[in-house]
């Protein structure tokens, strides 16, 4: 294997847990806080996945490149492997945070159906393995998504965002670097599906 790509994607795991660890408090959740930046910019990478997922998509079902298809695979599967994860770093932030699991609140409920959904759809594109059909479902997909947030009610995810809203640019700094390393390692994890594992001999 590649080990090289796999020690470079450990290691900015490594980073993003150091990062968040060393996080600015906040005056009302204190240490907490942490947690919920990285959820934010967890949740965040995933839909940029799936964002991407569909422009490579469409552009793949227009131009009929292959690569343009691999890219969209690739970048869906990343996007559903973030959101998934991102479930648990949400009920974490419920826990520390608010002493307690709101698992009736409408976007999580909504985040776990997508979730169940998006991880049945990947596995169904992937057994069937039709590179124009994955990435017209990813298109299709991230567009569900969003028309179904937008209209879903916010109870514990207030608009606008606590952290961009907040005038601390030292918060709101911090946030901005988590969300890059965030976003580094989905790309690293979509890069090891597009491009084959070398064998090291």
């Amino acid at each position: 294997m590649n080990r090289k790509a796999i020690l470079f994607l450990l290691g900015t795991v490594l980073l993003i847990a150091l990062t968040t660890f060393l996080g600015p408090e906040e005056q009302s959740l204190g240490a907490n806080v942490r947690v919920v930046y990285l959820h934010g910019a967890w949740v965040l990478a995933a839909e940029i996945a799936f964002f991407a997922a569909a422009l490579a998509g469409a552009a793949g079902l227009i131009t009929r490149r292959a690569a343009l298809h691999r890219w969209s695979a690739a970048l869906g599967r990343t996007g559903i492997l973030f959101w998934i994860t991102y479930l648990p770093l949400s009920l974490w932030a419920m826990q520390t945070n608010w002493n307690g699991l709101f698992l009736s609140e409408p976007r999580f409920r909504l985040a776990l159906t997508f979730a169940v959904v998006g991880l049945l759809i990947q596995v169904g594109l992937w057994l069937l393995n039709r590179p124009w059909l994955t990435s017209a479902a990813n298109l299709v997909f991230i567009v569900v998504l969003r028309v179904t947030f937008s209209a879903a009610s916010n109870v514990m995810h207030p608009p606008p965002s606590p952290i961009f809203s907040s005038g601390d640019w030292r918060i709101i700094g911090f946030f901005l670097a988590l969300n890059l390393l965030v976003l580094l390692l989905a790309g690293q994890v979509a890069w090891l599906q597009v491009k084959p594992l070398k064998v090291e001999g």
